[in-house]
């Protein structure tokens, strides 16, 4: 289902039941996986917001605080998987497995426009700015995603993972001619300044 336009009377369509708010991390980077987090709040956090919107120091304390006060699921898909099945494939797997995780009494609300053909998932644009499970989800999500980042900055050096977090900066493309492709990069990203680009194994 697809809000358009987001009103109050959208949000209070879906107060019948807990509200599942889903947000997902590393769909654009060229390296490293695709992080996906559902959250059920089991209580109002202040401050919460968009991930993005937020400095580093604000966002892990955020997610202390939430993964003390809520149910929550986070999916990983390694970039192995997403060259496999492609993205989009990836994020319909991540929505069911949120789905399967959470039961069938909850509301989904899913940030962006497309639910990638799962059912029963309300899409709605920025919802990651407007709705405090989809914050949540935002916050989860992005946290989980840079520790594992940071993880494997720690085992490719050259990279500087810990900086761009596998985003294709001009400095990552430039360490990817030098030092070729991880095994954490996705290879079905084609980028036209990369090509024949030696793969570490």
């Amino acid at each position: 289902m697809k809000y358009p336009k987001e009103t109050l009377f959208c949000l209070e369509s879906l107060q019948e039941k807990p509200i599942c708010g889903i947000d997902e991390a590393g769909r654009g980077p060229i390296a490293g996986p695709l992080i996906m987090a559902g959250v059920i709040l089991h209580k109002k956090i202040a401050t919460l917001n968009d991930s993005k919107l937020l400095s580093e120091k604000k966002r892990q304390i955020l997610y202390q605080e939430i993964i003390q006060n809520s149910k929550y699921f986070i999916y990983e898909a390694n970039a192995t998987k997403i060259d496999t099945l492609g993205l989009s494939k990836v994020i319909s797997q991540a929505l069911q497995a949120i789905k399967k995780f959470f039961g069938n009494d909850v509301n989904f609300i899913f940030d962006g426009n497309s639910a990638f053909g799962v059912s029963n998932i309300n899409t709605i644009i920025k919802a990651d700015q407007k709705i405090p499970e989809v914050m949540a989800a935002s916050i989860l999500a992005k946290v989980h995603r840079d520790k594992i980042m940071k993880e494997f900055a720690k085992k490719y050096p050259e990279y500087g993972f810990e900086k761009h977090k596998g985003y294709a900066t001009k400095e990552h493309l430039q360490k990817i001619a030098t030092f070729g492709y991880t095994p954490i990069h996705r290879k079905s990203f084609k980028l036209k300044s990369l090509q024949e680009i030696p793969t570490l194994l």
